[in-house]
């Protein structure tokens, strides 16, 4: 993480000045997609890359904001009337709104961030920006707003400052981050409970395909529909099922001549991935590595023959990923484009990224991007 960009950066804008340094990383989900709307399970981790923010209060109503990465600057106040038109300097002046909606007394302060997830991977920089600040802030002013709050601040930004309709899991899996595990997350609930990842021999390793498909939105909302429809289908049977979450393959089957095709391939893949996901559990708990990489094969095949959300180049990426012996691979995010996320052997790795590299780069003229990542710590203070 850009520390020393920021110490530097934050420095050179407020003459000399110091603040008080925080962090908060992007994450990754390593199987549990298209489960969240349906009241299901997803399995986050919060990775090695994110954003640093230097913050120091500055005893006014202002806030006086740098973005390194993109060499802009905002001043904005902390009423509606004075919200920045910068997109990015919405996310710290909602998180500043959202906060002083909830009776947090706040001021004014200077801050200057870096972040290293990339943008548009599907790691959530948006969600590492917001934790990053909810944290600081409710340090700095001593709000005592607990973890919980925390994640909703950041979600409720991104609602109501951004204009994005997005689930928990990200500023979730942001703030509570832990490293050597991963998160099990109820939807539904939002109980949860940290499984150990420490997968020794193994990299985890994304392909980034360099390509968004102009689908996504419309999209995901017409498969939303399809789960809700079924759904509906299957509670006049079955009046306990609230989501699909709570169905079975059986009930699925009960109501296949009601339902349209696409509807009932939309279910079964949502039905088996949070089997899947508790499949990944119980490896995880023994140690079990291969059982966790063949249940990501099957949500890679899920998403692309029965929910119908990847594309020919992640195709692509995951059956390269099968060809050199990676022990797991899938499309990661809602799909369309992306990112693959794949469990390597080290000993294979070398050749995977070889082979991954020359043969995308030969059928569709330019190459993939290639993270290496490490689960890691949430939100946090570092100085």
């Amino acid at each position: 993480m850009n520390v020393e960009k920021v110490r530097k950066g934050f420095a050179d804008h407020f003459n000399g000045a110091t603040g008080s340094v925080y962090a908060s990383p992007g994450r990754v989900n390593l199987i549990g997609e298209h489960t969240d709307y349906n009241g299901g399970f997803v399995f986050p981790g919060a990775i090695d890359k994110g954003m640093v923010a230097e913050i120091k209060l500055n005893g006014t109503n202002k806030i006086n904001a740098v973005a390194l990465d993109l060499n802009e600057t905002a001043t904005f106040g902390l009423t509606e009337e004075e919200a920045p038109t910068r997109s990015w300097a919405r996310y710290i002046f909602g998180v500043c709104r959202e906060i002083i909606k909830r009776g947090g007394k706040i001021g004014g302060f200077d801050t200057a961030f870096s972040g290293d997830v990339p943008l548009g991977a599907g790691m959530s920089s948006s969600a590492a920006l917001e934790s990053t600040y909810a944290f600081a802030l409710n340090d700095l002013f001593s709000l005592g707003v607990d973890k919980f709050e925390l994640a909703k601040i950041g979600q409720a930004t991104e609602h109501n400052y951004c204009g994005v309709n997005c689930g928990i899991m990200d500023q979730f899996a942001s703030v509570f981050g832990k490293e050597g595990s991963l998160l099990l997350l109820d939807c539904r609930s939002l109980e949860y409970k940290y499984y150990p990842f420490n997968p020794i021999g193994y990299k985890l390793v994304l392909l980034d395909s360099v390509v968004k498909h102009e689908l996504a939105s419309s999209a995901y909302n017409k498969r939303r529909q399809s789960c809700e429809t079924v759904a509906a289908a299957i509670r006049k049977n079955h009046p306990e099922v609230e989501f699909l979450r709570d169905a079975t393959l059986d009930m699925l089957n009960e109501v296949k001549a009601d339902v349209s095709e696409e509807d009932y391939k939309r279910a079964e893949y949502v039905i088996e991935e949070v089997q899947r996901v508790m499949d990944v559990c119980a490896a995880l708990e023994k140690g079990d590595y291969e059982t966790v990489g063949d249940r990501m094969y099957g949500t890679h095949h899920g998403m692309s023959k029965l929910y119908e959300v990847s594309c020919e180049e992640l195709d692509f990426l995951n059956e390269i990923a099968k060809k050199t012996g990676v022990t797991g691979s899938r499309v990661m995010g809602g799909g369309f484009g992306g990112c693959t996320i794949n469990l390597v052997k080290e000993e294979l790795y070398d050749n995977f990224v070889k082979e991954a590299f020359s043969a995308y780069t030969e059928k569709f003229g330019h190459a993939p991007k290639l993270y290496d990542v490490v689960i890691s710590d949430g939100a946090r203070k570092l100085s």
